[in-house]
């Protein structure tokens, strides 16, 4: 969504995403019949900041949070198993097995490999195999330290009752760096079973516009960490598995129901966070753009980035979250049977911000956006999408919540 050379007016914003709103409304209207619009609510616009009041609410969707278990210690990731089971990964280096009703927690599995756990660093994303029924590879993300530091690997194992067999780190981010921040890092299949990795620049900065290394990027490699064809050609010296650049710190990532895209949020300094919709060897603009501010600088329009707007050098956000940062971890896209006014809207979490956002789409622009269960206090790290069709929330203070009627 392109914006504006100089940041609008707060009343200037208001009327525009009220706009926007209405127009939205009358399209629904006019193909689905108003109920298809119940439960629709706004917070805030999409190019402006996180202000409640910027709309004025629509009737809120009948919804609670339901704690499945308090029994995790900083959880990160969850995939679920095809008999409705849940792997988690612990922050600290270990993964779990948690029961379809959360009643029960197993112990550690065993073959997970060293995990360098400081700072952002440790256990991260998990994933299964697209072919997980005959052939049981899970995938897990996690710091590992090396020579010169740390930086993101990727892993796989068979899941064999309590262990993880046959062990193989597939993808290592190079180079390992020092420090112990910004390591990302999602994991995603395509519908070619190819798997996307979400890289962080490990607060290095100007390594995200480097084609020569990891930082800062998303990758895509074969389920062995060969590299696929049909990669962007980045030029000579670009290392043939990046699939776009100028990354932050990705910490969400999906692929939308109807056209197949990648889509992450990532981390902006002072504001600034993103909802991106990744393209092809697209750029997007870090540290060169960004609407935060860099840390130090006092919080305002005058601060963003080289300017903020990103366009036409770089790609502008979907949209992005100022003046306060909400610190985004996990994202979906809604399928599920269970809340049919929420089919198509992105979710995402909200560590900082603590709460659960729900953004409306036309397209691959935003409509509107709505803050959710900011009442439980939570930094949600993560949000998953059911067999059930309900969501799901891990959080760091160690809490499994299903999201239901």
């Amino acid at each position: 969504m392109s914006q504006p050379a100089m940041p609008p007016s707060p009343l200037a914003n208001r009327r525009r995403r009220q706009l926007m709103d209405t127009a939205w409304k009358v399209a629904a209207l006019a193909a689905a019949g108003t109920g298809a619009l119940a439960g629709m609510s706004s917070c805030g616009g999409g190019g402006g900041g996180s202000s409640s009041a910027a709309l004025p609410p629509a009737p809120e969707v009948a919804a609670r949070a339901v704690v499945l278990t308090s029994a995790l210690t900083s959880p990160w990731g969850l995939a679920f198993l095809p008999d409705g089971r849940m792997l988690v990964t612990q922050k600290s280096g270990t993964m779990v097995v948690v029961s379809a009703d959360g009643s029960t927690v197993s112990g550690p599995l065993s073959g997970v490999p060293a995990v360098a756990s400081a700072g952002q660093g440790g256990l991260l994303d998990v994933v299964i195999d697209p072919d997980f029924d005959t052939d049981p590879w899970v995938y897990w993300s996690y710091s590992e330290a090396g020579s010169g530091g740390s930086g993101t690997a990727v892993a796989r194992g068979r899941l064999s009752g309590t262990a993880l067999l046959d062990v193989q780190v597939i993808f290592r981010q190079l180079p390992k760096v020092s420090g112990d921040g910004h390591f990302g890092s999602r994991l995603v299949f395509r519908s070619d079973k190819t798997l996307f990795v979400t890289l962080g620049e490990r607060q290095k900065g100007s390594p995200a516009q480097d084609v020569t290394t990891h930082l800062g990027k998303v990758v895509r490699i074969e389920r062995d960490g060969s590299v696929p064809a049909g990669n962007p050609n980045l030029g000579g010296t670009a290392r043939p598995e990046l699939w776009s650049l100028g990354h932050r710190n990705p910490q969400g990532a999906a692929l939308h129901p109807a056209t197949g895209d990648l889509w992450l949020v990532e981390h902006g300094p002072q504001g600034g966070d993103e909802l991106n919709r990744v393209t092809p060897g697209g750029n997007y603009g870090w540290p060169v753009k960004s609407y935060g501010c860099n840390y130090g600088d006092p919080v305002g329009t005058a601060c963003r980035i080289g300017g903020g707007t990103h366009a036409p050098t770089y790609i502008e956000p979907v949209s992005y979250w100022v003046p306060t940062s909400i610190a985004p971890s996990g994202l979906v896209f809604y399928t599920g049977a269970g809340f049919p006014e929420w089919q198509g809207n992105a979710f995402l979490g909200a560590l900082a911000g603590q709460a659960l956002w729900r953004v409306v789409l036309s397209g691959a622009a935003e409509v509107s956006r709505e803050r959710l269960f900011a009442s439980l206090g939570e930094r949600i790290r993560c949000v998953r999408q059911g067999p059930d069709g309900w969501l799901y929330l891990l959080t760091d203070s160690g809490k499994l919540i299903r999201i239901d009627r």
